[in-house]
Order: C-alpha cells, then sequence, then structure tokens
C-alpha cells in the first residue's frame, strides 16, 4: 500500500467508512487555500456546501424520531446547538481531521488545523463527500455514529452567543451590545473574512472572526461571553 493509501486507511478507519471514489475524500480535505495554490480549484467549498445540508436534513429527521415529545420551537433549538460551528469543530476533533486536511502556506503558518472555521468546514465536506460515496443512508449512519448519544441530550432551549450576551448585558450592566466591523479582506473563500468587535458600555469586549459578518458577531460574543462569566 502507497503513503497516501495508508494515510486514507487510517481516516477512514475513524470515519468507519471505505470510500468507493476515494477521490471524493481526497477533495474534501482540501482546504480552498491548498487547492488555490496547487490546481486553481475551489477544493473542498462545493462538498462542505453539500455536507451542511445533509447535516441539517440528517439531524432534523434523528431529533424528530428520537424525540417525539419535542415541538417544533424544540427541535429547531436542539438542531442549531448541535450543527453550530463550535460543535461541529468538536466532532472534527474527535475524529482528527485536523490532521488529514491539507492547507496552502499561510493557513499551515497560522494554526489552520486548529482553527474551529476549518475543522467545521472540513466535517461538513467530509460528511458531503461520504453522501455522494454511499448516499443518504451512510450519511445518516455517520452522523448517527459521531452524535451518538449527543442526539438525545441537545438542550431543548439552546440560544446563541449573541443571545446569551446581550441578556447578561441587560441584567448586570444595563447596556445592549453593539458590533462593529474591524476588517474585511475581501476574499470569498477566506475562512476568517471578517473581524468584528463588540463593544459593551463604551468598551471593547472582544473581537471575533468568520467567513461571514454574522460568524465573525458570534465569535465575538462567544469570547466576550466567555469574559462576562469571569467579571464579578
Amino acid at each position: 500500500m502507497t503513503e497516501d493509501g495508508e494515510i486514507r486507511a487510517q481516516l477512514e478507519a475513524r470515519l468507519g467508512h471505505r470510500f468507493e471514489r476515494p477521490e471524493l475524500l481526497q477533495t474534501a480535505l482540501a482546504h480552498p487555500s491548498f487547492a488555490h495554490e496547487t490546481d486553481g480549484t475551489r477544493g473542498n467549498e462545493r462538498l462542505e456546501l453539500l455536507g451542511d445540508a445533509v447535516l441539517g436534513l440528517v439531524v432534523a429527521e434523528l431529533l424528530y424520531a428520537g424525540r417525539p415529545d419535542w415541538n417544533e420551537g424544540d427541535l429547531t433549538r436542539a438542531r442549531a446547538a448541535l450543527v453550530n460551528a463550535r460543535s461541529l469543530a468538536a466532532r472534527a476533533r474527535s475524529l482528527d481531521l485536523g490532521a488529514f486536511v491539507r492547507l496552502g502556506r499561510t493557513e499551515q503558518r497560522t494554526g489552520g488545523a486548529t482553527k474551529d472555521s476549518i475543522l467545521c468546514n472540513v466535517f461538513e465536506a467530509v460528511l458531503g463527500a461520504v453522501h455522494l460515496d454511499a448516499g443518504l443512508g451512510e450519511a445518516r449512519a455517520f452522523v448517527e455514529r459521531v452524535f451518538g448519544d449527543d442526539l438525545l441530550r441537545a438542550p431543548t432551549a439552546a440560544r446563541d452567543a449573541k443571545t446569551r450576551l446581550q441578556e447578561w448585558a441587560h441584567a448586570q450592566l444595563h447596556e445592549t451590545p453593539t458590533y462593529r466591523s474591524v476588517r474585511d479582506s475581501g476574499i470569498d473563500e477566506d475562512a476568517e473574512r471578517f473581524e468584528v468587535e463588540v463593544w459593551i458600555a463604551g468598551e471593547a469586549w472582544a473581537r471575533g472572526m468568520g467567513r461571514t459578518k454574522r460568524q465573525a458577531e458570534q465569535a465575538a460574543a462567544e469570547s466576550a461571553y466567555a469574559r462576562a462569566e469571569l467579571t464579578p
């Protein structure tokens, strides 16, 4: 077996799926920064889009079947808690996807393999690859393996970081957080295109980055909320 074959076999063992079309897995692991430097393509972006759609469908279906007592709002909040970037990055780490993702030189230098945004995207791309390789049934089985009992323990009142921060700021400081754009690289495939600062009571509390402005705001709110929890 070649070195590439051995690496693929290691990852397939972690994923619990052997690819009939290994080129799909190869594409799923190619971050846009790597693809741009090597062959001028967009890497795993298309698979990421597909995987995101498959994940939303499968998680909603599994929650619907597993929690017949939940209403629409419960299901929506539970799904959001399971498929957000932080959650997906954690699943990617559990599979050690950071050791297999291929990055461009700049991302390698800046620790791209440990970034939540990149790990989240590669997880979705791998799921998209599994779906194309073996169909929705195998994709569903993959999601069930990776999420396990969390599908039944999903919180029914999950709130996003901006909501949690606003509730804290209102209760403790009688202030409403505001968000200011700091930087926009203008590069569509940049996982950290936008940088946003969150301000509370005239003070900059934290910064966050993301592919979209909304993701950057959520990241900033997450950091600010972590600081808030340490604030007397």
